[in-house]
């Protein structure tokens, strides 16, 4: 019901990590301290402080933890400012599930995926990630391409190490945009990386990063022979009512938080501006 999705929970702030320079992980739960709704891969939350603001973020846990929720947040202005000033312990208001979210259970079932993703946008891949990893045995290959500007900017590098990269059923490939010491892994960027990386024609894709990334990844992936209907993306741009009522997320002839946030690029109308 899009009346309930409308009204504020409480929630609870009960983890905060500290994944980046700029990035924290905030892991929510209701004031009951139980998980506050239920979503699936790639849907978002409307985050607020009152008094303050409230923002669209995509919820970067599985639905497959059913215990709470998690955000990955970049410092970059007002509202998430207070946030990465927040301590363990501090109340915020949280509404949704909102968007579509990746077919997971349809069109994704039992395909060989392939996830490239940049900077923070590893946060929205990272809930289906986890998800296709918890239900393994009802998708096929699974291969992790991930980049960002220096080893210090992989969000959630600790647990592509630990967890991601431990998975002989997993092929995680990293890289980052400049030389650096302590780095021995590839450096260069994502688009290049997909093209060099030559990845098999079966594969459905899934890509989210910053939009000059995602235009020349769609490129280098046609280059390669992929279609625009193998691609998805999810595009968290310019949100605010999360409803189709204020009409910021418009491009085309669909809304980003209706229609969106996960497209299929042949699905689009058009791109946005900033592709």
């Amino acid at each position: 019901m899009i009346e309930e999705t409308l009204i504020p929970k409480l929630g609870v702030v009960t983890d905060i990590r500290m994944d980046t320079p700029d990035v924290k992980t905030f892991r929510v739960v209701g004031a009951d301290g139980k998980k506050a709704f239920e979503h699936i891969p790639g849907q978002c939350a409307m985050l607020s402080i009152p008094g303050v603001g409230e923002a669209m973020f995509s919820i970067t846990s599985s639905p497959t933890n059913t215990e709470y929720m998690e955000f990955s947040i970049k410092k970059c202005g007002c509202l998430t400012d207070w946030l990465h000033a927040m301590d363990v312990g501090q109340q915020i208001t949280i509404r949704g599930p909102y968007g579509n979210g990746f077919p997971v259970d349809t069109e994704l079932k039992g395909k060989n995926l392939l996830f490239i993703a940049g900077g923070i946008g590893l946060a929205p891949l990272r809930s289906v990630i986890n998800y296709v990893r918890d239900k393994r045995a009802d998708y096929g290959d699974i291969q992790i391409v991930y980049g960002s500007r220096s080893k210090d900017d992989l969000v959630d590098y600790q647990e592509i190490l630990d967890e991601w990269m431990a998975d002989e059923s997993t092929q995680v490939n990293l890289t980052i945009d400049r030389e650096q010491e302590g780095w021995d892994g590839h450096v260069g960027f994502v688009p290049n990386y997909v093209k060099e990386l030559a990845p098999s024609l079966d594969k459905t894709v899934l890509v989210c990063g910053p939009p000059i990334m995602i235009k020349f990844t769609l490129a280098g992936l046609k280059e390669l022979g992929f279609t625009e209907s193998q691609v998805y993306t999810t595009m968290e741009l310019k949100m605010k009512c999360g409803v189709g009522k204020c009409g910021r997320c418009n491009i085309g002839s669909k809304y980003v938080c209706k229609d969106g946030p996960v497209f299929r690029f042949d699905q689009l109308d058009e791109l946005p501006d900033e592709y």
